[in-house]
């Protein structure tokens, strides 16, 4: 039988959470315009004909299947499995991998929700997934269990994290916009440790793109204690919007989401989130969570749940007027 965490790893959960509800403050806002090339989300003018089982970054930046990855390190901090390695190319990938009883698997999640932020125009680093993977170490060379393998891309550098506190796009519609999805996904994990700044040249102007880079922790439900994370049934009833008061949607959330979204978030903002993602096509979502892995069984379920949740905000607006 497979245990869920202990007593003691909850209540560590509960109080860092109670504790980061206590630190949160409001947002303060720089404008975007006072932080040359910075860029939260752009308006996807093609969001139709976008391809979200490859991605943005396309299936030539896509691990090999077939190739022998060397190891690098493997990680020493978190709470994920995973390790550094190095392709044939002298490509280098952090691997993110399950636990040996896949119960919690934040790999398929991470891979997925990347390609549907990507999709409607959130800027996401080069991430895709693999069931298994040859990995050759000092021991030898044996098959692996794979997960989320990101790409340590040439030109996209790494200056550090973000704050949800304060970015040049606090109050905007897409940050607004960025945390109803992340409600919609049931993500429990955002804390600015899983916010990553970027730097992309482009031409002659500098892009700081601001990422939300570390979501795995969503598709089940956010329990204050041990939440579940890639599990259909929890997903499937867990709610989205719990009423509206004084003008401000009452998201279903709890520890680090909830100070955030807390009499924040307007019924306009759930419905420009929802509108956006009314624009994913039904092979789109498909596509998406074929690129995690996901059975398609198993897709349909979290797709459906996801519908429905896109139809409850596109009403939000009328049941706020009545």
């Amino acid at each position: 039988m497979h245990r869920r965490p202990s007593i003691v790893l909850a209540a560590l959960v509960i109080a860092l959470s109670v504790a980061a509800c206590a630190r949160a403050k409001r947002p303060s806002v720089q404008p975007a315009a006072a932080v040359p090339g910075a860029i939260l989300w752009q308006q996807p003018a093609d969001l139709s004909t976008r391809d979200l089982y490859d991605g943005p970054w396309g299936s030539r930046r896509a691990p090999d299947p077939k190739a022998i990855y060397t190891l690098v390190e493997r990680k020493h901090s978190g709470v994920n499995l995973g390790m550094t390695v190095v392709d044939p190319q002298g490509r280098e990938w952090s691997v993110k991998q399950p636990y040996p009883s896949r119960l919690d698997d934040e790999g398929p999640v991470e891979v997925t929700l990347s390609r549907v932020l990507s999709g409607v125009g959130y800027q996401q680093p080069p991430v895709y997934y693999l069931p298994h993977f040859t990995l050759k170490d000092d021991w030898g060379v044996r098959t692996e269990a794979g997960g989320r393998f990101r790409l340590k891309e040439e030109g996209l550098k790494d200056v550090g994290l973000w704050r949800w506190e304060e970015n040049p796009f606090v109050g905007t519609k897409p940050y607004q916009g960025l945390l109803v999805l992340l409600a919609m996904f049931n993500s429990t994990d955002l804390k600015n440790s899983n916010n990553t700044l970027y730097e992309r040249r482009n031409g002659d102007r500098v892009e700081r793109w601001y990422v939300v880079r570390d979501i795995g922790s969503a598709l089940g439900d956010t329990n204050a204690i041990a939440a579940r994370k890639n599990h259909a049934e929890s997903f499937e009833r867990h709610p989205f919007i719990l009423g509206v008061q004084s003008g401000h949607v009452d998201l279903a959330s709890h520890g680090w989401y909830s100070a955030l979204v807390r009499d924040r978030i307007t019924p306009d903002d759930v419905a420009w989130a929802s509108n956006l993602l009314s624009g994913l096509s039904d092979r789109q979502w498909r596509d998406a969570f074929r690129a995690g892995g996901y059975e398609p069984q198993v897709a349909d379920r979290f797709i459906r749940k996801l519908r429905d949740k896109i139809r409850q905000g596109q009403e939000v607006t009328r049941r706020a007027a009545r």
